[in-house]
């Protein structure tokens, strides 16, 4: 096993070669995944932002001057203090099975220990050997997910567009707002409630939800504009009071166009369901960006495998299983 200090800490306000030699070990450890590659923008705001509030580090193994290995470690300052996460774990190809990866979670769970925290967690597509390393390495298997895709050059855009006014009626006591890019001030302390909701999504009982308010919003709205992801928002607000119901959004990644829309979060908060507005936000959105995007071939979405209402809402579009996906966790 390699020492532990060959691990080397990148220096995030100067990181020089060393992000960007992180970013092309993470394309060749992950060349083999279906799906939309990561730009070194978004890699970038990943492991050196996190989400909003949160504080990050990268590590590095470097051989020959090129780094092999690596992960991104961000640790929650605002909700999860006891936790931290691995952020794209990765050995390249050629370097595996030489016991790199197990260093890496080893110093991972060092650094959270260091840290006063108790709990490293960390996501993996679903494989026997991704499987049979976290096993080995001491993971427990907490929440299964998938990604689906929907192809819009596929799409019969007839059909949803019958599928949304068949909807509409149900909604009719709501009405739909939109924009694109960074939303307005006046717009945070709504979308700060909209992602208070996504809480009640399906997550590991020893992760709390994310506690959000209008600056945190702020912070997340400006990394969107720096990183280039261009967003396409919609919310729904009851008409006879204003109050905000639901919100979804999808982004659209500018550094390195690629066909690709990534769906965001979608929620509807628990006192207006029942009106089918998941179902009208996401049609309405995605018939918005085919409009505004017409080089954005196929977007895809992430959900909990046992979200059995976000899912159908999915299926009925028209999205498609690309893969699944396990959250892993570990006491340290």
């Amino acid at each position: 096993m390699p020492d532990l200090m060959d691990i080397q800490r990148i220096d995030l306000d100067s990181p020089g070669g060393l992000l960007t030699g992180l970013h092309e070990a993470h394309l060749a450890a992950y060349a083999h995944l279906p799906g939309p590659r990561m730009s070194l923008r978004s890699f970038t705001r990943m492991v050196s932002r996190g989400a909003p509030g949160d504080r990050t580090e990268a590590w590095a193994v470097v051989e020959d001057g090129r780094i092999v290995a690596g992960f991104g470690l961000s640790l929650p300052m605002t909700d999860n203090t006891h936790l931290g996460v691995m952020l794209s774990p990765m050995v390249v190809p050629e370097r595996r099975r030489r016991g790199i990866g197990t260093a890496l979670v080893a110093h991972a769970a060092d650094r959270i220990r260091t840290a006063g925290r108790r709990l490293l967690t960390a996501e993996a597509q679903s494989s026997d050997h991704a499987d049979g390393f976290a096993l080995a390495t001491g993971f427990t298997s907490t929440l299964g997910e998938a990604r689906r895709v929907f192809d819009l050059r596929e799409a019969d855009w007839d059909e949803l567009r019958r599928m949304l006014a068949e909807a509409e009626p149900r909604a009719a006591g709501y009405r739909l707002e939109r924009w694109a890019g960074p939303a307005e001030p006046e717009l945070h302390a709504d979308l700060a409630l909209m992602m208070e909701g996504m809480n009640d999504a399906p997550h590991s009982d020893d992760v709390e939800g994310m506690k959000w308010d209008a600056e945190r919003i702020r912070t997340g709205e400006a990394m969107d504009a720096e990183f280039m992801h261009q967003t396409y928002s919609m919310i729904a607000r009851r008409v006879s009071d204003g109050a905000v119901a639901g919100y979804t959004r999808i982004y659209v990644d500018l550094a390195e166009p690629d066909g690709w829309g990534r769906q965001a979060d979608t929620v509807v908060l628990r006192a207006h369901r029942g009106h089918r507005l998941g179902l009208v936000l996401k049609l309405a959105n995605l018939l918005w960006l085919r409009e505004m995007e017409p080089d954005v071939e196929r977007v895809i979405t992430w959900n909990a495998r046992s979200n059995a209402h976000m899912l159908a809402i999915n299926e009925a579009m028209g999205f498609e299983l690309l893969d699944e996906w396990n959250q892993w966790q570990r006491e340290v």
